[in-house]
């Protein structure tokens, strides 16, 4: 089962993040109703992530990255600031989705400025991880 909990987690992330930016293009068409749902999923999405995002990393052996040169310092860049920024929006995320259920439509919008681009950066570094670690540089054993 934990052999595929990273693929699992990577393809929550990846479906979070489409519907982030589905949900974005949806309130800019002013289409508030579909916009409410798939925003809904997307939280709904993300919280299972984050579910198997604990479950992979508390059962797992941890790995050292095995990229050499260049590709090292930039992994590491974008890792660092991929956790910083994920811890960081999380909350966020959860006030964000709050005020919009709760029609506080004002602090929403000023809120959701900042969410949704550092949200779809963490998705979106996320993926660069997994596929970096799982799919580029194979982890040892």
């Amino acid at each position: 089962m934990t052999e595929i909990l990273p693929h699992l987690t990577a393809a929550l992330n990846a479906l979070a993040g489409l519907l982030l930016a589905v949900g974005v293009v949806l309130i800019r068409q002013g289409r508030v109703a579909l916009h409410k749902k798939v925003m809904t999923a997307a939280v709904m999405v993300s919280a299972l992530f984050l579910v198997a995002y604990l479950a992979h990393h508390f059962s797992a052996p941890v790995f050292v990255f095995p990229g050499q040169g260049m590709v090292r310092p930039i992994y590491f860049a974008m890792l660092i600031s991929h956790v910083a920024l994920a811890a960081l929006v999380a909350p966020m995320i959860v006030v964000t989705f709050r005020r919009g259920r709760r029609a506080e439509i004002t602090e929403h919008r000023r809120l959701a400025r900042w969410t949704a681009p550092i949200w779809l950066y963490v998705s979106l570094t996320g993926i660069a991880v997994y596929l970096l670690l799982y799919h580029v540089y194979q982890p040892t054993t």
